[in-house]
């Protein structure tokens, strides 16, 4: 049975048991400005000029006085004196005061908090009262975050009315002051979205497809639904700040799950009740143009609109009926994350110049495979980017467009009114182009397309599934292409995946596993890395241990000798052998690489190649 919130007016200010006691600041109450200062002095974190400086800073400005000393502390950007150069953050200042009070430090997470059952436990009136967030809670115990640990009124009160142990934790004041307002408002439109059965609207305006949604506006929405537009405005930010690719809202029978994929790795962060969870799947698909009433077919849309920073962000929405309604999947286009340099993509210095030698020539078909997910529409966007330039003239056929750039004109496939790849490359054919993109090889049709346009001079982008570069020449073959044309017109294949990159921040030298070293360059006998890292786990990378992906890469020139063996009857495993005389680094090769220089691990890089045959 959830616990009930514990209001302002049933709670006496009696005190608790006194705190871990520090000479300069005061207790059983909030700290000031003054006896802050004091301490930082006497403790060598800031000095004299620097105490005056903060002094004169707060007394001329307006308001400050009533932010938290650290912050008024934080705000001017100090060195710390203990360690020169290093810049005294709130984080350290944060830091700094749980060791006065001899309490541990958290750097809150909020995917780790049951944000639910946490804001159960006390009001939000009084929570704000005192500055407290709980942050975990169990039958025996609830867990506060503080930023003011020397004011312990609100300690044995709460403690008897919850009938548990309390435990405090020091956390910054700006998150704690922010949370206090994010969890419990998402919890009261929850509540009252619930109460009111509130349902987005049935229908939406026929919109062009570069709209860009205004995050808290109702839009075709009632002012009763505002509730919905909350939780929805706040889980697409809080994707953003998480830094997820994906957004998985998921209907169950009682319970709806949201899961965000970050760094390739599915992590649950909020229940909804079904019913909320129903308004909001509604609410999202009016954002991104999708058929509201039909709940029985899926349905592709997306939404552009803005990130904390300013961005402007895509989302590609996928929608697909279940037994409990209706599954969404947003995928999201951040173009400072999909677009990057050769070398932030993972390119080492020869495959950057090879793939330059594939990508840069007049004509030829360059193929890109490699899974779902596995990055190969970051590595075309970021080619075609550089491609781009004002003398060239770049179209693409997508299904659907990852992301609407104003370099390219992009075409989009309609299979409904026949339009698929092969009808769109046809067309494209007629517009000029120097440099055709096409969202994938699919059948035959499309693929004599290609072979057709590469042949009256142009250069054609695309990307096909398979496992390793050299199976692209069976699949087309399979396909139906005749060999010939593959002989005249395909100039290369690359195959990638993409690994986990180890936290730059807290990365730790650790002995290498030589069995499994041996077992990923089987074959290869490269040399063990002198130096070797693995994850620890910090506040940056939120103790993961990783932070970010980076490509591994098969990159296969259609050399003559390559050539000579593209026929119906083509053996893979020569064409293998001949691509690696040919100076072919197979993926695990690449990996090895990224493991040598300490970029990541090889439990990551076994996760995601395939075992050794």
């Amino acid at each position: 049975m959830a616990t009930q919130p514990v209001r302002p007016d049933n709670v006496g200010k009696s005190a608790a048991g006194s705190p871990a006691q520090a000479p300069q600041l005061g207790l059983h109450h909030r700290i000031d400005l003054d006896e802050t200062l004091a301490a930082l002095l006497a403790d060598g974190v800031i000095t004299e000029p620097d105490l005056r400086r903060v002094r004169a800073d707060a007394r001329t400005a307006r308001g400050k006085l009533e932010l938290h000393p650290l912050i008024l502390v934080a705000n001017l950007k100090l060195e710390d004196a203990r360690d020169p150069g290093k810049p005294l953050s709130l984080e350290v200042l944060t830091q700094w005061l749980a060791n006065r009070a001899r309490l541990p430090y958290l750097k809150i997470d909020p995917m780790k908090i049951d944000v639910p059952a946490v804001t159960q436990v006390v009001s939000h009136a009084y929570a704000l009262r005192y500055r407290i967030l709980p942050v975990a809670v169990s039958q025996l115990q609830v867990v506060f975050a503080t930023s003011e640990p020397f004011d312990t009124r609100w300690m044995a009160d709460l403690g008897h009315i919850l009938r548990r142990d309390i435990q405090r934790m020091v956390a910054s004041p700006i998150d704690i002051s922010r949370f206090l307002t994010e969890w419990w408002g998402v919890q009261r439109s929850i509540q009252r979205a619930r109460d009111a059965k509130a349902e987005a609207g049935e229908s939406s305006a026929l919109l062009n497809f570069e709209q860009l949604v205004e995050l808290g506006k109702t839009g075709e929405l009632g002012v009763d639904d505002r509730h919905v537009v909350h939780i929805v405005d706040w889980l697409l930010q809080y994707a953003f700040e998480q830094r997820a690719s994906d957004i998985h809202l998921e209907p169950r029978r009682d319970t709806s799950l949201i899961r965000f994929r970050i760094d390739g790795v599915m992590h649950k962060v909020f229940e909804l009740p079904t019913p909320v969870m129903t308004a909001v799947t509604s609410r999202i698909k009016i954002l991104g143009r999708m058929d509201v009433a039909e709940k029985r077919r899926p349905q592709d849309g997306r939404i552009k609109t803005r990130s904390p920073g300013g961005r402007e962000v895509e989302l590609r929405l996928s929608s697909m009926p279940t037994a409990f309604g209706e599954k969404i999947v947003m995928r999201i286009f951040d173009p400072d994350i999909v677009v990057k340099e050769f070398r932030q993509l993972g390119f080492t210095g020869d495959e950057e110049k090879t793939w330059r030698e594939m990508v840069e020539r007049p004509h030829g078909i360059v193929l890109v495979t490699g899974p779902t997910g596995s990055g190969k529409t970051t590595t075309l966007y970021s080619t075609l980017k550089v491609l781009a330039t004002p003398d060239l003239n770049v179209c693409t056929v997508e299904d659907p467009i990852e992301m609407v750039s104003p370099e390219f004109n992009q075409m989009q496939v309609h299979n409904a009114i026949d339009l698929d790849f092969a009808a769109g490359v046809r067309t494209l054919m007629r517009q000029d182009p120097d440099i055709i993109m096409v969202g994938e090889i699919r059948d035959l049709e499309t693929a004599q397309m290609a072979v057709q346009a590469s042949l009256t001079g142009h250069l054609v982008l695309s990307t096909l599934h398979t496992n390793d570069a050299p199976s692209a020449l069976t699949r087309l073959l399979d396909l139906g292409v005749p060999n010939y044309l593959l002989q005249s017109t395909l100039t290369g294949v690359v195959a990638q995946r993409l690994v986990r990159t180890l936290c730059a921040h807290c990365k730790v030298e650790v002995a290498l596993d030589e069995r499994g070293w041996a077992a990923m360059t089987h074959r290869w006998n490269l040399p063990l890395p002198e130096v070797s890292f693995g994850p620890k786990g910090c506040l940056e990378c939120r103790k993961t241990g990783f932070q970010g992906r980076t490509g591994i890469y098969e990159m296969m020139r259609i050399t003559a000798p390559l050539r000579a063996l593209i026929q119906p009857d083509m053996d893979l495993a020569r064409v293998s052998q001949t691509a690696l005389a040919e100076g072919m680094r197979p993926l695990r090769v690449s990996a090895a690489a990224q493991v040598a220089r300490g970029v990541t691990t090889l439990r990551e890089v076994m996760n995601v190649l395939p075992p050794v045959e």
